[in-house]
């Protein structure tokens, strides 16, 4: 079954520890033993010939800065004082995937319109043919890179889908550990959003804020890369779905990522706990128990994060790479799932999804 994976952080990677996704996870890791990359990122789980083995077609690929209050260390460069430095370190991770798609169409392909879908599917689906290209969806995460509302269009035609208002809380809403509704500029930007056809990407967002949205956003809506917070009742972290929210996702036909971070899987879970405390029974559970909110299979799918500040050492013990997803389809399985339901769980749900909001053509 293909795989659409609903959130990686390539561009941030690339340009922050020059990981070059060509190569295989092995020799990644290889060639990173010693540096900055693993001690502050984790061993990666990615690369081309894992997405080639684990048949993951699609990549929801972001644009991704932090505010310089969350700055982790001299390493951690992309960075922002204010918009117009995040706006710049957006255009940055654009062309960092503009330049990897040129440099390797064989391999990776920026999807703008349905007619790039189509292609990238037909040719996974070509029997016989061992090697595919990844189609690259791009998503903007903290959404600070915006300056102004006008800019939209603009990043429409660089290739930009989906938006997510917050990472931690930006000008527009409350965001992970900053709490707070939507504002003005935010609500202003639903709107423009909303005008032109993106996605809108609730993960990240505060509760009040995702409410909001989900009252005022008449468009499509997402949440690219969260899990069931009623699966972690010990955590107080506002960065994981209420049911609310997981219920309102549904009623607007949205679909919700599960992200295998055992952070994310097991309450109190902290790195020396060691792998073996979760396993992909945990990411069965929080799948299951969207399916179980909504009453079918059609509202949930995966969003990794994989790269995206954890790698190997903090996924459940089954995962060496991202090939290993593969392994949930016998577990769902023997949950009772259909072969209809494990594919559009797998892949299909974010199909359905992003084809909705592509246009026909460029």
């Amino acid at each position: 079954m293909l795989i659409v994976d609903a959130h990686q952080d390539l561009a941030w990677n690339i340009l922050t520890f020059e990981r070059d996704y060509t190569l295989s996870a092995s020799e990644t890791r290889r060639r990173e033993q010693g540096k900055e990359a693993p001690i502050h990122n984790g061993d990666t789980l990615l690369g081309w010939p894992e997405y080639q083995r684990g048949k993951v077609a699609v990549i929801f690929a972001t644009l991704f800065a932090s505010p310089q209050r969350r700055q982790r260390g001299p390493w951690d460069i992309l960075c922002y004082a204010d918009s117009n430095q995040a706006n710049d370190l957006y255009w940055a991770q654009s062309e960092a995937y503009q330049r990897l798609t040129d440099d390797h169409p064989d391999k990776f392909r920026i999807i703008y319109n349905q007619e790039n879908l189509r292609d990238i599917l037909d040719h996974w689906n070509v029997e016989g043919t061992e090697e595919h290209p990844v189609g690259l969806v791009q998503l903007m995460e903290n959404g600070e890179g915006i300056r102004n509302v006008e800019e939209l269009e603009e990043w429409w035609e660089l290739g930009v889908r989906i938006i997510g208002p917050a990472w931690a809380g930006t000008r527009f809403c409350g965001g992970t550990r900053e709490p707070g509704p939507l504002t003005p500029e935010g609500r202003a930007l639903l709107q423009a959003m909303g005008d032109i056809g993106f996605l809108l990407d609730l993960s990240h967002m505060d509760e009040i804020s995702a409410l909001q949205s989900l009252d005022m956003y008449t468009d499509s809506v997402i949440a690219s890369h969260s899990n069931a917070k009623s699966l972690l009742p010990e955590t107080e972290s506002n960065r994981h779905l209420s049911d609310r929210i997981i219920r309102g996702l549904i009623e607007r036909v949205g679909v919700i990522g599960v992200v295998p971070f055992n952070r994310f899987l097991v309450d109190g879970w902290t790195p020396s706990d060691g792998r073996q405390k979760a396993n992909l029974n945990h990411v069965t559970a929080q799948i299951d128990h969207i399916c179980q909110l909504a009453g079918n299979a059609f509202h949930v799918g995966l969003g990794t994060d994989f790269d995206g500040g954890f790698g190997l050492q903090s996924v459940p013990t089954e995962i060496d790479t991202i090939a290993d997803l593969q392994k949930l389809i016998p577990l769902l399985s023997k949950k009772g799932y259909s072969q209809e339901d494990i594919a559009a769980i797998m892949g299909n749900n974010w199909l359905r999804k992003v084809s909705s909001i592509l246009p026909e053509t460029s």
